[in-house]
């Protein structure tokens, strides 16, 4: 009888134990869905502030219409968002047309999702000061030039590609080396206070700042307008493995869906849009081949 009883103990502390480990993982695994954030960040090309309260009011939206919780994570500059898309500290960033390239180079099955309309048939704007006479890219020889971001498209990749189609080599051919201002918002400033003679940006930025009356046209001025080219779009992790499958279609889904809301404009302006468009891979091959020509990819 006693050798009953201890056998009957044994195998309730046996199974005691083992629906306490059960519950245990089960409340691990539920914490870890509770806590995982899809984390959000675009590259900084306008103003810090402009951008956080923009992708903080679209992490809330996303969170909304996905019910995965949802975090921007601002960035200092495009390699940063092109180095945590890479280790998967960010799962969806609004890229330009390079560094959308650069990213899904190096992760597997990352995609582009969405586009703006315009982002089809995107171009750059040179601008210059006035009364120096530069109506042409010929005319850049020999004066001060500033590129945006070194890792810009629209700011720095495509311009340079059309310089040099005009036979002018920016490292030689202009007044000193070429600066890099970082931002588009920079260069026009740069240009309109006389530290540069002339310099390039985004099309959306420039007609933006012209706009809102942000650009001084008494100093500056638009004097080319280079031809179409993809630029811009939201690249997304292979997230469905970490947030659950289907994951990545409700992201795409809540992009393309972005504005049919009146409260959503806001964010739609920030990126200069009304809305998004389905995009893919493929169309930014020729920024690829671009960026190889000119030694920014190997």
């Amino acid at each position: 009888m006693k050798k009953i009883v201890v056998l009957l103990l044994s195998l309730l502390m046996i199974f005691s134990l083992t629906a306490c480990s059960q519950k245990e993982n089960t409340e691990e695994e539920n914490a870890s869905s509770e806590t995982q954030v899809l984390k959000i960040a675009g590259i900084p090309d306008q103003n810090a502030s402009d951008m956080e309260k923009g992708f903080n009011d679209l992490a809330s939206y996303l969170s909304e219409k996905t019910g995965l919780k949802v975090e921007y994570v601002p960035s200092v500059d495009y390699s940063a968002v092109v180095t945590g898309f890479e280790r998967g500290d960010i799962d969806l960033a609004w890229f330009g047309g390079l560094t959308g390239v650069q990213a899904r180079e190096l992760v597997q099955d990352a995609e582009a999702i969405a586009q703006r309309p315009r982002d089809e048939q995107f171009h750059s704007v040179f601008i210059a000061q006035k009364g120096l006479g530069i109506k042409s890219l010929t005319d850049l020889k020999d004066h001060s030039f500033t590129f945006g971001s070194e890792s810009s498209t629209s700011g720095h990749l495509m311009p340079r590609y059309f310089i040099m189609e005009e036979n002018i080599d920016p490292m030689t051919d202009f007044d000193g080396k070429p600066n890099f201002s970082g931002s588009h918002d920079k260069t026009y400033k740069l240009v309109e206070s006389g530290a540069f003679h002339a310099g390039a940006l985004n099309e959306a930025v420039w007609e933006n700042a012209v706009k809102e009356n942000k650009v001084d046209l008494n100093k500056v001025e638009a004097f080319y307008t280079t031809p179409s080219y993809y630029d811009y779009n939201w690249s997304i992790n292979n997230i469905d493995s970490k947030f659950g499958e289907g994951s990545k279609e409700k992201i795409k889904q809540a992009l393309l869906s972005l504005g049919d809301e009146q409260s959503e404009n806001e964010i739609l302006h920030l990126l200069g849009t009304d809305k998004f468009i389905g995009a893919s891979n493929d169309n930014y091959d020729a920024i690829r081949q671009v960026a190889e020509k000119i030694g920014i990819i190997k």
